[in-house]
């Protein structure tokens, strides 16, 4: 029997000793690079058991995909053995399974003082611990694991080959005699003295940032209810405004801050551990901590949200504090351990050099970090888990898909960077790389493509990347295609594709797309970003999209949204009127020259972008003119809308906001596809301005205008092409209360709404759209001189 799936590292192969054991069966059972493998013997029944059973009765982390069996001649053997892994004969071909929190089991042990692995750093059992970030090689084995270089002791060694114990073959199992070892490095100090973690927490509660070594990379750490600590690291990272992430020591600290249901409890203190984005408390009778527990406003300033998470990890539980440990900080700000722009660190010779101007002291260990994977961030809305970054917990468990594909790697877009390697009917994403504009990540890229293809056996026969002429990621496919087709795929056919793939649609049938994001590169060489798309696999149709207007300056209106607010106005033949936020912000030297840029066009490149109307309505509101990191405008527009809700709903988390819908204008270009006008929109926004309204309420019925427009378009798409699915992607549709409002109106007029669940709907997911797109056209796609294809045959849809 070749059991595959997720299968090693979960205890499988114990589950198979006992299960068979108890039926009577002789045999043994192996890893191999193909799975699990085992050979039984016995009577009839006891065989038919044996099969039923081992899927439906597996261990709780393990994922069966699929059991396959043989009659072989009987051996003879007497008992049943646990046999020494091998390799398949060919390619390797089976899942590594994802870190998992510390499950309650070890966690009782390492808080039990009669316990032999009391406080130990690294407890662990068959059932938690880390998988993918340290292993090296296949089959998963200790001596393909970093933590070959501790040999287990006499007392380990026991418990592991006890098919009693719960560490039967746990390959990371190790005590405080035979384990990785803590230290506490201060600058100048070398090893400081004492327990490292007694001493990490009390720097933490002396305002210190500590660089402290997680299961995948380093994060800084720091003292969240201490502003001074706070504004420290927010200093040294140069983080602007952006929120931090916050751990907290229980699920009842959570509860105090945010508002939970159901599905975050169950995301906080699953065995994934992500940081969940969750409404801030807004009621006065949010209940009280004792001691004040409180977050410091400088943690995530102007956000409606806040990014939390628990302990996954036995040092993180130690530096929170067991019960009985002395008080010390109860919330702590977790964030990756890089400069901006770089990767995560992983190594501890990287952590001290490039950390240097962050931390104050380093929380070490010696078990080497084998593959970078940041924290998951999700998101929840209408009752459901909305990804925002898919890494630690998820990578590299695969997605699977609705059709076959040829081996193939999609290298994704150079923002949020994920890769994507798949074959048949598995896609494996890789965890997130991060933004492709620093040296450091293209390395990290090349290193997790290496140790990707390696631990799935895929050998790509093709590459996929974005049209873009700029970007990196398309550089890395070109330099390293040698002598593969190069396919480039339009970034808004990719985001509709993603969601398709993730939801099993085999491209019988197309979907009305709606692709709203910041960027993306355009059929016509302009930057897209407001798109309706009627597409399938095979090709798309521009349905409709916002009217074009100038992007003055290109970055530069990025970075300020006002420029955007003007630029806006200006195309609607709105006045630059001085009493506007967007006008006072602009300096009047810049304010004359953007004037004549825009006159002139200027390095003004069009753009349709969902996103930048997002900043201009932001800017024109009030709400945010200066942008010091991805998407901050819109951010703070959805928090200024959701306060208002918040506010107008009495403290509820689910308020529902008054006022009316401002209405776009639809136009029928020479195309045929539909231009929307915000010109309406723009001039209702500066009408309520001067009038005093309230930049939430501005905020709020902006964001229901923006849902009339979606469910306006997609009914004018059913009516002439009579489809019902709407597929919502792009980076917009991380804002929950827009995804919401969307969702909910479309239901309720028929249609059917795919909405993402398994990859996110940002730049993150963009791969497995490249992916389901390129290798399903490789065959029969036009290839030129240069190796490259450019697939989206956009006649192809009806």
């Amino acid at each position: 029997m070749t059991v595959r799936g997720v299968v090693q590292g979960v205890g499988f192969r114990p589950f198979v000793y006992a299960l068979a054991g108890e039926l009577g069966l002789s045999g043994h059972v192996a890893n191999t690079g193909d799975g699990v493998v085992a050979e039984v013997e016995g009577g009839t029944g006891a065989l038919a058991a044996f099969c039923g059973r081992i899927s439906t009765d597996a261990p709780p982390l393990a994922v069966v995909q699929s059991v396959t069996h043989e009659p072989m001649d009987p051996a003879g053997e007497r008992g049943f053995s646990i046999a020494e892994s091998r390799g398949s004969g060919g390619t390797a071909r089976t899942l590594v399974a994802p870190d998992t929190a510390t499950c309650a089991d070890c966690l009782a042990e390492m808080s039990d003082p009669a316990d032999r692995r009391h406080r130990h750093p690294f407890i662990t059992c068959t059932h938690c611990g880390p998988r993918f970030t340290i292993v090296t090689g296949l089959p998963y084995d200790r001596a393909h694991t970093t933590m070959e270089r501790f040999p287990m002791c006499e007392r380990c060694a026991h418990e592991y080959a006890d098919p009693r114990d719960r560490r039967f073959h746990a390959q990371p199992v190790s005590c405080h005699d035979c384990g990785p070892r803590l230290r506490l490095h201060v600058p100048g100090g070398g090893a400081a003295d004492g327990e490292p973690v007694a001493a990490a927490r009390r720097l933490l509660a002396e305002g210190a940032v500590v660089a402290v070594k997680g299961l995948g990379g380093y994060h800084l750490a720091c003292d969240a209810s201490n502003s001074d600590a706070v504004r420290l690291l927010r200093r040294r990272k140069c983080r602007g405004d952006k929120p931090f992430a916050l751990m907290a020591r229980r699920l009842e600290d959570v509860e105090r801050l945010v508002c939970l249901d159901s599905v975050a409890r169950g995301l906080l203190s699953g065995g994934r551990r992500p940081i969940v984005l969750l409404r801030r408390r807004t009621d006065p009778e949010a209940p009280a901590g004792p001691g004040g527990l409180a977050v410091a406003p400088e943690v995530a300033p102007r956000s409606a949200d806040l990014g939390v998470m628990l302990p996954y990890t036995p040092l993180h539980h130690l530096l929170l504090g067991l019960p009985g440990d002395p008080p010390g900080p109860r919330l702590l700000v977790m964030t990756s351990g890089n400069l901006g722009g770089e990767p995560i660190v992983t190594s501890d010779e990287d952590a001290l050099e490039r950390l240097a101007p962050l931390a104050d002291a380093w929380l070490m260990h010696d078990r080497p970090i084998q593959v970078p994977c940041d924290d998951s961030v999700v998101r929840v809305t209408d009752g459901e888990q909305l990804p925002v970054r898919r890494s630690r917990g998820h990578a590299p468990f695969p997605v699977n898909l609705p059709r076959p594909v040829t081996a193939a790697l999609a290298v994704g877009g150079d923002l949020k960077n994920t890769f994507c390697v798949g074959e048949g009917h598995h896609a494996w994403l890789s965890a997130h790389v991060g933004d492709m504009d620093d040296l450091a990540t293209l390395t990290a890229f090349d290193g997790a493509v290496r140790q990707l293809t390696g631990i799935t056996g895929v050998r790509p026969s093709l590459l996929a990347a974005d049209r873009h002429p700029g970007y990196r990621s398309v550089g890395w496919a070109r330099r390293n295609a040698d002598g593969r087709p190069l396919h480039r795929v339009q970034h808004h056919h990719a985001h509709v594709a993603s969601v398709m793939a993730e939801h099993g649609l085999d491209g019988g049938e197309p979907v009305i797309g709606v692709a709203f994001d910041g960027t993306g590169y355009g059929d016509d060489g302009s930057v897209w970003g407001g798109e309706f798309l009627l597409a399938d696999y095979d090709g798309y149709r521009r349905l409709a999209h916002l009217s074009p207007v100038p992007l003055p300056g290109g970055d530069a209106a990025v970075r300020r949204p006002y420029r955007m607010a003007l630029a806006h106005l200006r195309a609607a033949g709105l006045p630059w009127d001085a009493a506007l936020p967007c006008t006072a912000a602009c300096p009047d030297d810049e304010l004359k020259a953007l004037a004549v840029q825009l006159e002139r066009g200027l390095g003004c490149v069009p753009t349709s972008s969902m996103g930048r109307l997002f900043d201009a309505a932001a800017s024109l509101a009030g709400v945010c003119h200066h942008a010091g990191y991805e998407a901050q405008a819109a951010m703070e527009f959805e928090a200024a809308a959701v306060g208002w809700e918040a506010g107008a709903g009495g403290g509820r988390c689910d308020g529902e906001p008054g006022g009316r819908d401002w209405a776009f204008t639809l136009r029928t270009t020479a195309g045929e596809a539909l231009a929307c006008d915000p010109a309406p929109v723009l001039a209702g926004i500066a009408a309520d301005v001067r009038a005093g309204v309230p930049a939430g309420a501005i905020a709020a019925r902006f964001h229901r205008s923006v849902a009339g427009l979606v469910l306006r378009v997609c009914r004018t798409a059913r009516e002439r092409h009579r489809l019902g699915t709407v597929a919502l992607s792009g980076g917009v549709f991380a804002n929950s209360l827009l995804s919401a409002a969307c969702a909910r109106r479309l239901r309720e007029d028929g249609f059917t709404v795919l909405r993402h669940r398994l990859v996110p709907p940002n730049d993150g997911g963009l791969a497995l759209g490249q992916l389901m797109i390129a290798a399903r056209s490789g065959a029969d796609a036009g290839v030129d001189g240069a190796g490259t294809a450019a697939n989206g045959r956009t006649g192809a849809v009806r």
